[in-house]
C-alpha cells in the first residue's frame, strides 16, 4: 500500500485502518468511542491533495469528531460489504455519504477489486456474449473498460448502463437501510445532477458521479435527512491548484481534482444543513 503524502517534507496523511477492516482510509485515526459524525464516499471525500478536506474543515468549525472514510476512487462496494463502516455509520451522530458513480462497483457484467474498486477484474460470459469482438485482457480500469465498450457499439452499452444505474439504486437502499436515517446525501460534483442523456457532453466518461441522475437521488430521499448538493462556484474553481500540496509527476491528477476552494464551499453548505438542523 503505497500511503499518500503531503509535500516533500514528508508529512503524512497517516492512512489508517478501523477495526477489522482491510481499508485504508484517509488519517489521522479518529475515536469511535464517543460522539462522531462519519464521512463516507470517494476521491473527493478522500480529498488526495487537501491538507484539510472538507471533513476536517467542518470538524474544524463544530468542534465535533469527524470521521473521514473516503476512499480514493471508490464506489458503495468499498463499504457495503465492511461491517466496521457499517457499525461505525450506525452508531454515529450523523453520516454524509457522498454520491458517487456507478462505474466502479461489481454487477452482473463485470467485477471489480473489493477494496480498489476501479480496477476491472474480469467480465461475466453475458457480458462477453453481448461484446464478443472486445478483448477484456487489454482492460484494466473500469472506465477505460466502459470506454471500450460504448466506442464498439452505443446501442448495446445501453444495456450495460442500465445495469449499472439498477445496481447502483438497490446497493445504495441497501446500504442506507443499514445505516439509519441519520444520514445526508452530498452531491459534490461540477455539475448538479440532471435526468438529461449521460452521454449528452463532450466527454461523458469524466462527468462524475458518472451514470447518477437526479431521479436516482430522488428516489433515495425518504431514507436519509436530505440532500445537500455542492455545486463549486466558477470563482472556486477559477483559483485551480491553489494550495494544494503535490508532486511535479502528480499536476495533472491535482487538476483534476477537486481544490481546496470547492472543498470550502462544500464544508460550508455542510454546516450551514447542520446548523440549521440543530437551532
Amino acid at each position: 500500500m503505497k500511503h499518500d503524502a503531503l509535500g516533500d517534507a514528508g508529512q503524512s496523511f497517516a492512512p489508517c485502518r478501523y477495526g477489522t477492516s482491510r481499508i485504508f482510509f484517509r488519517g489521522p485515526r479518529k475515536p469511535l468511542d464517543g460522539r462522531y459524525s462519519a464521512f463516507i464516499g470517494g476521491s473527493e471525500t478522500y480529498g488526495k491533495f487537501i491538507a484539510q478536506p472538507f471533513s476536517a474543515l467542518v470538524e474544524e468549525q463544530l468542534g465535533e469528531v469527524c470521521v473521514n472514510f473516503g476512499v480514493a476512487n471508490a464506489s458503495i462496494d468499498a463499504f457495503a460489504n465492511e461491517p466496521t463502516v457499517l457499525a461505525a455509520c450506525h452508531d454515529a451522530a450523523l453520516n454524509v455519504l457522498q454520491v458517487m458513480g456507478a462505474q466502479n462497483m461489481s454487477n452482473r457484467f463485470y467485477t471489480v477489486h473489493p477494496r480498489r474498486n476501479d480496477r476491472f477484474l474480469r467480465a461475466s460470459t453475458v457480458l462477453r456474449a453481448i461484446f464478443p469482438e472486445v478483448d477484456f485482457a487489454e482492460l484494466c480500469f473500469t472506465r477505460h473498460m466502459l470506454g471500450a465498450l460504448y466506442a464498439v457499439s452505443p446501442e448495446r452499452f445501453d444495456i450495460v448502463r442500465m445495469e449499472l444505474e439498477a445496481a447502483w439504486t438497490a446497493r445504495m437502499t441497501a446500504f442506507l437501510r443499514e445505516i439509519g436515517k441519520h444520514t445526508y446525501l452530498l452531491w459534490f460534483a461540477e455539475r448538479v445532477p440532471s435526468d438529461a442523456r449521460w452521454d449528452d457532453r463532450p466527454d461523458p466518461f469524466l462527468a462524475d458521479p458518472l451514470f447518477i441522475t437526479r431521479r436516482m437521488v430522488d428516489a433515495l430521499r425518504p431514507m436519509v435527512r436530505g440532500v445537500i448538493v455542492v455545486q463549486p462556484s466558477a470563482r472556486a474553481l477559477a483559483r485551480g491548484t491553489e494550495g494544494m500540496i503535490y508532486s511535479p509527476a502528480q499536476s495533472m491528477a491535482a487538476e483534476a481534482s477537486m481544490n481546496v476552494a470547492a472543498h470550502e464551499e462544500a464544508a460550508a453548505a455542510l454546516i450551514r444543513t447542520i446548523r440549521a438542523e440543530r437551532s
